[in-house]
């Protein structure tokens, strides 16, 4: 019985005992009891978040230095436009590296308005993006389609882009893709609960 079955025999239920206290009386056990309610509990549902420590290494904070006691949710935030933040910032000073958070490849270096000098980073099992962002310069010998080991150097905390003069930070983000050559679609899940342990 799927979820639907069961409030819909809920519902007949309380119309039946609604009936039956209308005429001041109370209906007979023989009628509760053949109503056949099962409700069933609502199945497990695996937030993305668990989907990724599921298949995927411990992920690191991805700035040298920083301490998960430094990191803020802005998961959740709003931005420009009517957007939702859909990353994290991670505050850090000016050419602070930048660091792999997982084993995978480059898949795209990008310059965009809102991220400035950014790179897409495919997980091992192609199945999330990485997406670094403000960036104020890749690392030397950076090339789209390397394969980048954890805690490998990348690239290096900057202001680009949208993120205003002075205020260097890392936007990190990541989401789940179903078609690793989409690498800018994809669900974006918070990297906060992943990184602050």
């Amino acid at each position: 019985m799927n979820r639907l079955q069961a409030l819909f025999l809920v519902l007949l239920l309380g119309f039946v005992a609604v009936m039956w206290l209308g005429t001041g009386r109370v209906p007979p056990p023989s009628l509760i009891q053949s109503v056949p309610l099962i409700v069933e509990s609502a199945p497990s549902v695996v937030q993305p978040e668990t989907q990724i420590t599921q298949i995927e290494k411990p992920l690191i904070i991805p700035v040298a230095g920083v301490r998960p006691d430094q990191l803020l949710d802005t998961f959740t935030d709003s931005r420009s436009e009517g957007r939702t933040h859909d990353a994290i910032d991670i505050m850090a000073p000016a050419e602070t590296p930048v660091l792999a958070a997982a084993d995978g490849q480059i898949q795209k270096l990008w310059l965009s308005e809102r991220g400035g000098t950014s790179i897409y980073q495919l997980s091992a099992d192609q199945k999330m993006i990485f997406y670094y962002a403000h960036l104020a310069r890749y690392a030397d010998g950076l090339t789209e389609g390397k394969q980048v080991r954890q805690g490998e150097t990348i690239a290096y905390v900057g202001d680009t882009g949208n993120a205003g003069t002075g205020n260097y930070h890392l936007h990190f983000s990541i989401a789940i893709v179903s078609d690793p050559n989409r690498y800018w679609e994809g669900t974006n899940v918070n990297p906060y609960p992943l990184l602050h342990k």
